[in-house]
């Protein structure tokens, strides 16, 4: 193990002060901190790594192994990492995946029990586990915390499994996630007191405030599709030690380009104070969640970075247990290179489909019911919409940008799910996915029956995959692993994710992130009107409608 030194500006985030000093690190662990002078101008500043408090791996369409080359280069050192997806489509299996996949790597991920697979019983999931796998992967070390209990209704109406599950957690000390979007007053306070002690689903500061002062603790998203950032930064200075700054779903492309740090920063820009700001980044999650993070404090594991300064948080070096594994936007060393071939896990088994499979029959309907897109939202609005009908069959009115919207089984042979969404704008051919929360089913929009079929066929072809088509072309994104992963390298998966997207743009999509909206316009524990593979649902009422 390396023995080395470090000097610059150490911010010491527990005391509120900076200083200039040296950082000692012996056998993966800080040895010394020695204070020197004053801060100096003219130095990096030495502090914690980031940690993103609430994370699905899976939506960065990468194996944890490629999911940690990307993140490192920010400074993040660590994630809260809920593997709901895979589990929903894998079991057991794929949450084994995940954590063996991250073994391979120095990264620290920390992964959760997954509490709601299947998510809801108005879905078709390739896998189901019942309390007593839950408590079976809680007794392990590497579980750390039952992941976001999004089953809400669950707990208000005291469902059995929900509770027992709930109950295994809290037996061995260990934290129960949150997922209550819009829950206030009496009905979030009932929630709470389930012992669930976290949210990262607030819209509002008004709500966000409300659970604070009820004892939760808000998570700050900001990810690829759900923005919360700007609603709920203005907290912090209040709530330092209630706070931590979280991701959610992050596609490859956003990947590279950032991660926590980037929310560091546009918090200082705030007007954010920059112990606050780094206590919500690099000290709450260690604490809440009990992780074996370093927070630069003697004899702890050397888990640190090195940045140009605390405006910017250009990421100068990381370091994970004394190893340096990122430099200058770098991977350092072969750390990612030589990794061990794994077995991909999947769960696919349907047939191709015909054109004749999507069609959806006029029958005098004077309005049919539409899903309103909300770009950067999870959340959708529930429109109505004079149907456009040709050769007896409602179909997509481009005109008013109303297109149909499917959802195929992916597990077996079943009738296909079909309604109509408003915000995506192609004006040419169909977007598909085999990445649609939480079934993962495979999804798709588009502008007639022939290219959404030919969409949905493709992404069938790869046994899963992200596909855009039309004016003639097509491009498919493989991923192979439970149809959510790529096992490619990350950078080389974000550029062939930002291509598909830009493709999707140029078909006529006016969304930021269309295949992150795409992706959650099957997930039913997000009001207010979305589709599964059994049909049209009512979030707010959790009915079909």
């Amino acid at each position: 193990m390396n023995n080395f030194k470090v000097k610059g500006n150490i911010v010491d985030i527990t005391n509120r002060n900076i200083f200039f000093g040296e950082v000692e690190v012996e056998d993966g662990k800080i040895k010394y901190i020695n204070a020197i002078s004053e801060a100096k101008e003219d130095a990096h500043f030495i502090l914690p790594g980031f940690i993103d408090s609430h994370v699905h791996i899976e939506s960065s369409m990468l194996i944890p192994s490629e999911f940690a080359r990307l993140a490192v280069v920010h400074g993040t050192v660590s994630t809260i990492s809920d593997p709901h997806e895979i589990a929903n489509v894998c079991g057991m299996k794929g949450v084994e995946f995940m954590i063996e996949n991250g073994n391979t790597v120095p990264f620290k991920f920390n992964f959760g029990a997954p509490s709601c697979v299947p998510a809801t019983i108005f879905e078709t999931a390739g896998a189901e586990l019942n309390h007593d796998d839950v408590s079976k992967l809680l007794e392990r070390p590497e579980i750390k915390y039952l992941s976001e209990m999004m089953n809400f209704p669950g707990v208000l109406f005291k469902d059995e499994e929900v509770l027992q599950k709930i109950a295994s957690a809290h037996k061995l000390g260990k934290p129960v996630d949150g997922h209550a979007p819009g829950l206030r007053g009496d009905t979030v306070q009932q929630y709470i007191d389930a012992g669930i002690s976290t949210d990262h689903e607030c819209f509002t500061a008004e709500e966000a405030l409300d659970k604070l002062q009820r004892g939760m603790k808000i998570l700050i998203r900001e990810g690829s599709a759900a923005k919360n950032f700007d609603a709920l930064i203005g907290l912090l200075n209040e709530w330092p030690d209630m706070m931590m700054f979280c991701s959610d779903d992050k596609h490859p492309d956003s990947l590279v380009d950032n991660h926590i740090n980037a929310l560091c920063a546009r918090a200082i820009d705030k007007g954010i104070d920059i112990f606050n700001v780094l206590q919500a980044a690099c000290i709450n999650p260690v604490l809440h969640y009990k992780l074996d993070v370093g927070t630069l404090k003697l004899n702890d594991p050397a888990d640190f970075i090195v940045i140009e300064d605390l405006k910017n948080f250009q990421v100068k070096q990381t370091y994970i247990d004394g190893i340096l594994l990122a430099e200058n936007g770098k991977t350092a060393g072969d750390w990612v290179k030589h990794l061990p071939d794994q077995e991909s896990v999947n769960h696919f088994s349907c047939s191709f489909k015909k054109e004749e499979d999507f069609v959806y029959p006029f029958t005098d309907q004077q309005e049919i019911p539409v899903i309103e897109a909300l770009d950067g939202q999870l959340i959708t609005n529930r429109l109505y919409s004079k149907p456009q009908v040709l050769n007896g069959n409602i179909v997509s009115d481009l005109k008013n940008d109303v297109l149909k919207i499917v959802v195929v089984n992916r597990y077996h042979n079943a009738p296909i799910a079909v309604s109509f969404v408003k915000n995506f704008g192609l004006i040419k051919g169909a977007i598909a996915s085999s990445v649609a929360h939480d079934s993962h089913n495979i999804i798709a929009v588009g502008v007639d029956d022939k290219s959404i079929c030919d969409a949905v066929n493709l992404v069938i072809k790869e046994t899963g995959g992200v596909v855009a088509l039309g004016d003639g072309k097509e491009e498919v994104l493989p991923l192979p692993v439970a149809g959510l992963m790529s096992n490619q390298n990350g950078y080389q998966v974000a550029e062939r994710y930002t291509s598909i997207d830009q493709f999707a743009k140029k078909l006529g999509s006016t969304l930021v992130a269309p295949f992150m909206t795409l992706s959650f316009m099957a997930l039913l524990v997000i009001p207010h009107l979305k589709l599964s593979d059994k049909g049209l649902f009512d979030g707010d009422k959790f009915e079909f409608v």
